[in-house]
Parts: C-alpha cells; structure tokens; sequence
C-alpha cells in the first residue's frame, strides 16, 4: 500500500491521483505529511508567481437572490435580510476607489437577482472597461444559458466565478433544493470555458454531508475542468438557513486542501478566500503560506457590507478601502509576501493565448 509520503510526492511530480489515493490522503495524511504538503505547494507557487500576491476588489452589487441554497444567508427564504441593490453609479464609484489604490481587477458578485436584466449587467460591464482597459472585469452571478454568458463576454468581461460545491450528485442534492442540479452547475463551467472565460470553480470544506469520498470526486472534477481558478473555504453557517446548526469546516482541512490544489494546479491562481479569513484571525496569511495566491479585498460601499452576509461572522471590516489595502499589505509583508499590481490573468490562458 503507497504511503501518504509517497502519495504527495506522486501528486507534486504528476499532478494526479485517482480517486483511491486522494481517499486514502485525505483520511490517513498526519502532521509530518501536511508539513510536506505545505512546504511543496508554497514552492510550487512561488515557482509559478514569485512572492507577489495578485489583488481582486470585490464589489458585492446584489444580494436579491432567487435560488433558496441550504446553506445560504441571502438564500430567497431569508426574510430577515436586507436585500439591497448598487446603482451603476455607485458600482463605478467603488471602481474608481479601487483603481487609485491600485486594484486592476474588478469582481462583481451578487445573487441570481432577476431584478437586474442581463442588458443592464452588459452596460455595466461595458462602462467599466471603457472607464478602465487596462482592467479585468470578472462576474460572479451564478447559472445563465449560453447565450447570456456569451453576451456578458461580448461585453467585455474577462473572468466568470462558479464554484460547483461538490461534484457529488447526491451531495449536491442535500445542498441544493430542485430545480437545481448538478448537471447544469457542470453545463455552465463547460460553457463558460468553451466561450473564453477565464473560469472559477470550487467547493467548501465540511459543507453538510460531505465525505472523503466526496472531496476526492470534488478534485478529480477540477483535475478534468482544468479551471483557471479555484475557490476553496470552508463551510460556515449562518442563522436563518436548515444548517444553522451544523458546525464549522475545518481551517486546517480547508489549508490541507489549498495545498493539494496548488500541486495537482500548479498554474491555477487560487484564492485566500473570505470565508478562511472569517473563520481564523490570521486565515488569509496561513492561506498563502499554504500555495494561496490571490486576496479579494472589499470594495463594496460600507453601507451594504453588513448586508451580504452569506454565513455568520463574515469579515466586513468597517475599514476605509484605503486603510484595508495598507494593513493587507503589512500582513503579507510580515510573511515575505507582496501586493502585485498587475492584474493578474490566468498563466494557463496567457499559454492558451500564444498558441492560437
């Protein structure tokens, strides 16, 4: 039988396991390993990215939502959220904000809102990256058909977020009420690749009903998607959703996990996510050190943060943007890290690029 050892330094050589051995990982690895682990992912991307760490401003514009996911607070069921929506003006404020404290990346995330039409999210994109070429526009709206997809790329967008949270059709089904499937999770990133996107997926750690077997489907997933990103955090609950009562995920799980996506991606830019620094003090640091290489710092105004509250305790600083940006670069840099001020596209579609 192949050790834990020995499956990590399969995983770092090849960039693949089978599903028997990333079971066997994920159940057996023990401290010594996880310390190997991390040490081999945090070369690994520091081979690939240097000691720079790529900058996202996030714009929360929406939290309207007409899905009812189990584990969501701005699940369509919450009748205790403030739903709110950002005006174009105020969303191209947060731009201008975040452009002069250098971010050159914009990502805008909200609820399937069926308030917005899909014209209007085009407009938008379309202003923005006349405001600003030299910046990336990326979406994080959910489930579309192809067609709205494509217009929202015709638009100018460059980048599209759709983590599938688990590639397990039964677990999706104890996460997600009907008609929401899998299938179509699955459609979508196919889509959205087959378009251009540079594209997202992920999945939370310790989400109710997920098992070692579950996350080694979750990685096989993404080793066949071939994503340009990947956001993985763990599992929190929040108050007013069916899990409310179920515990946390795992950070040191979640860490384990980052670090085994670095090495089966090694060109993936992969996210210190929200959610980890939520769910530890200094989440987003042990994040990086574990082959992380993203941050996705708040742009939203400070009137709505509070708003968008996908689980409980959810970081949402009162800090000006400004002031954020000065303590995130004193954290990185206490840990040998620097902000990039480049806007950070994906090694994989720069390869893509010079080929065609």
């Amino acid at each position: 039988m192949t050790g834990t050892k020995e499956l990590i330094e399969q995983l770092h050589i090849s960039h693949h396991l089978s599903h028997a051995q990333w079971c066997t990982l994920l159940e057996t690895h023990a401290p010594n390993d996880d310390r190997l682990l991390t040490d081999l992912a945090r070369e690994t991307a520091q081979a690939q990215f240097g000691k720079k760490i790529y900058i996202r401003g996030l714009i929360e514009f929406t939290n309207y939502c007409k899905n009812d996911c189990y584990y969501c607070g701005i699940r369509r069921s919450n009748r205790h959220a403030q739903r709110y929506r950002l005006s174009q003006e105020d969303i191209l404020a947060c731009c201008k904000e975040g452009y002069t404290l250098g971010f050159r990346t914009f990502v805008l995330q909200g609820g399937e809102d069926v308030g917005i039409p899909d014209a209007m999210l085009c407009r938008m994109i379309a202003a923005i990256k006349q405001l600003y070429p030299d910046c990336a526009v990326t979406l994080s709206v959910g489930e579309r058909e192809h067609a709205v997809y494509q217009s929202f790329f015709d638009a100018g967008a460059d980048r599209f977020l759709l983590r599938h949270e688990t590639a397990n059709d039964v677990h999706y089904r104890t996460l997600h009420p009907a008609p929401l499937s899998l299938e179509h999770r699955k459609a979508c990133l196919w889509d959205l690749k087959s378009i251009g996107f540079q594209v997202g997926a992920g999945f939370m750690v310790g989400s109710p009903g997920q098992t070692y077997e579950t996350i080694a489907e979750d990685l096989l997933f993404l080793q066949e998607l071939q994503p340009h990103m990947v956001g993985i955090g763990p599992f929190l609950p929040h108050c007013e959703t069916p899990f409310r009562d179920y515990p946390a995920g795992s950070v040191e799980t979640t860490l384990f996990l980052l670090s085994c996506v670095r090495l089966m991606l090694p060109h993936v830019l992969l996210p210190a996510t929200t959610a980890l620094g939520s769910a530890s003090a200094n989440g987003r640091e042990q994040g990086i050190l574990a082959g992380a290489n993203v941050v996705m710092p708040n742009l939203s105004p400070l009137s709505v943060r509070k708003k968008y509250m996908l689980y409980d305790n959810k970081i949402c600083t009162g800090d000006e943007s400004a002031q954020a940006v000065a303590h995130l670069k004193q954290s990185l840099a206490a840990i040998g890290y620097e902000l990039s001020a480049d806007r950070g596209d994906s090694p994989l579609m720069q390869a893509q690029k010079k080929e065609s």
